[in-house]
């Protein structure tokens, strides 16, 4: 008696043409890379704590790009801790 299970999901198009790029690419099968990239998932998830783990996709308000746009063409000078950190001597 197999131990396996069969698990459906629904997911975005683009997702899926990108799994079934690198499946062609690589050679794995999909069912493979779909159980490993599980796998690696829940062990972050159960081994990291939460603020560890960076979204896939994150969501901000228009305000809150300029900001991010401002900051990057504009960038704050870097305090003593940043300066020290990069210092080569």
């Amino acid at each position: 008696m197999s131990t396996n299970t069969q698990i459906s999901a629904y997911v975005p198009r683009t997702l899926k043409e990108r799994m079934e790029r690198y499946v062609r690419a690589s050679g794995v099968t999909r069912a493979h890379l779909i159980q490993q990239a599980l796998l690696h998932h829940l062990q972050a998830l159960e081994e990291l704590p939460p603020d560890a783990i960076v979204p896939a996709r994150i969501v901000i308000t228009r305000d809150s790009a300029e900001r991010v746009r401002d900051r990057l063409h504009h960038p704050p000078e870097p305090t003593e801790e940043m300066t020290r950190l990069f210092d080569d001597r």
